[in-house]
């Protein structure tokens, strides 16, 4: 994209991991541009989104969600045109070596050339605009991508209460 990046990345069961490569990528990054434009000073602005998937349920959604971004955009007329993206490895178009195939696309179907139809197909489907906006607010908040039991899951293993609020402080009601 032209002003972001989306990473959909599998920290395993270190999730200071997602961190640790941000914080990297975007110390060599800036290191690189800065060089390179003969400049200085920070790259990107504020810290990093996140937003961690419910993988069964949401995975693909959200997927499909960032290899539309650049049609959305209106980057690219498809979605296959968009060349950083892992729609042509998902696709069957190119083998990325560094690219790890998740179990949920791989339950696709057990054949390759099948898999990939079924992903063409899934991605050309545009998906539901509910699934759109909790997806995209879910990125903008740092908020779970997930349902409410993921949600509650989430809670019950962290100890702590999770919602889906809105920014700014709740508004005072009116005495009247």
């Amino acid at each position: 994209m032209t002003n972001h990046v989306h990473l959909i990345l599998n920290p395993n069961n270190e999730p200071e991991n997602l961190a640790k490569l941000m914080k990297r990528l975007a110390g060599r990054q800036t290191h690189y541009v800065n060089h390179q434009e003969n400049r200085s000073g920070s790259l990107w602005e504020g810290r990093y989104k996140s937003s961690p998937i419910e993988t069964n349920a949401y995975l693909l959604s959200c997927l499909r969600y960032v290899e539309r971004n650049p049609v959305k955009a209106v980057m690219v007329k498809s979605v296959s045109d968009y060349e950083w993206s892992s729609y042509s490895q998902h696709a069957g178009l190119t083998e990325n070596k560094w690219i790890d195939d998740d179990p949920v696309y791989l339950s696709l179907a057990s054949e390759k050339a099948e898999r990939e139809q079924r992903y063409v197909n899934y991605v050309n489907d545009v998906g539901s605009e509910h699934e759109n906006q909790l997806i995209q607010r879910a990125l903008q908040r740092n908020q779970l991508t997930g349902s409410a039991r993921f949600i509650d899951e989430v809670e019950s293993r962290l100890g702590v209460r999770i919602e889906q609020r809105g920014q700014g402080r709740p508004r005072k009601e009116r005495v009247k």
